[in-house]
């Protein structure tokens, strides 16, 4: 992947704190936001740019850009915007609010910068937060980022949805975690774990980690129940599905393990400056049971990467926090280190 190539970020939901979060990166992080651009709505953006402003700064300026090569030239906290034409002149959506307008503008920023990485002309892409509600209100029928960004990477490659897998990592400085199941209900989530689900989430995070550790990495298995089934006690599910999924992992080279006990596995997986971590990567079997653990060790360092697409996608480890959105305090901690995962992902 080129990476003298620009970095497109897109704008996120305009009622949420993705706006604003950007901003906020671009004026109080300038080396790592340097090469990159928003894309999304001038408008929205100005409006996100004034309410971040401080007593006696001034205020962030912004660049409109026409041609992705001028990125480059953008000075230092300046705001370079890719303006989408059809959302130029449109309703200013209210701070805090679901509403199909916002969902539609956030889906077309995703979009268009999935296309333009497909296309080779961003070396990778940075989604601010959108919300699942609104994304539903527009009639996209899709329920977030991952679901979207992996329907239009299968119709650029020509192929059906089922042959464009994907799994989403999320990531930080002390742990990943990659789940076998996204967006769906815990009884839903469930019945995914299959044998086929587990050993295709292998393969992918094998691939993937591989490609950026430059070697195999260290897999390890969360199980379902308690205690990993305590040898079937409470469930059957790691005898049955999980352990023979290991089993076939190993034997096309993976250096996988486990099952082990949930409430312990992501522990052990912990890398501090003191300790490092027995496994690079836990491999969870549902949403929550992975995502608890490392935002718990801080929202402002997670990252979420999108593993299997045919691009570099990664994202801030929280959503639209529609009950901060326009007071100017929110955090851009975690986009600023999806910005460096992107940078480092696309070398």
């Amino acid at each position: 992947m080129n990476t003298s190539l620009p970095l497109a970020i897109t704008q996120g939901d305009p009622a949420g704190i993705g706006p604003e979060i950007v901003a906020k990166a671009f004026r109080d992080a300038p080396r790592d936001m340097r090469g990159c651009f928003v894309v999304g709505d001038l408008a929205t953006l100005r409006r996100a740019a004034a309410c971040i402003e401080r007593p006696g700064d001034t205020s962030l300026p912004l660049a409109r850009i026409d041609a992705l090569q001028d990125v480059a030239l953008v000075p230092p906290r300046c705001l370079p915007v890719w303006q989408l034409p059809e959302l130029a002149g449109g309703e200013r959506e209210p701070w805090g609010r679901v509403s199909a307008g916002a969902g539609r503008a956030a889906a077309a920023c995703v979009l268009w910068a999935a296309r333009a990485a497909l296309a080779g002309q961003v070396a990778a892409l940075v989604t601010a937060p959108l919300h699942k509600e609104s994304l539903a209100a527009a009639g996209v029928p899709f329920p977030g980022h991952t679901e979207l960004l992996q329907a239009e990477a299968a119709r650029h490659a020509g192929v059906p949805i089922a042959q464009m897998p994907v799994r989403m990592m999320l990531a930080s400085d002390e742990l990943r975690t990659v789940l076998v199941s996204i967006h769906m209900s815990l009884r839903e989530a469930i019945a995914a774990v299959t044998p086929d689900n587990l050993l295709q989430t292998l393969r992918i995070t094998h691939a993937a980690l591989s490609r950026s550790l430059g070697r195999a990495p260290r897999i390890g298995v969360a199980g379902l129940n308690p205690h990993a089934g305590e040898g079937g006690l409470f469930g059957r599910e790691e005898l049955d599905i999980i352990a023979p999924a290991i089993a076939q992992a190993r034997a096309e080279g993976m250096d996988a393990h486990g099952p082990y006990a949930p409430d312990t596995i992501f522990m052990r997986a912990r890398c501090t400056a003191g300790r490092p971590g027995e496994f690079d990567v836990v491999l969870a079997m549902y949403h929550d049971q992975g995502l608890i653990p490392v935002k718990y060790l801080g929202v402002d360092k997670g990252v979420n990467v999108t593993l299997g697409l045919p691009l570099v996608r990664t994202s801030p480890d929280h959503g639209t926090a529609f009950d901060i959105a326009g007071r100017g305090v929110a955090d851009a901690a975690s986009l600023i280190e999806a910005v460096r995962m992107a940078r480092a992902l696309a070398g």
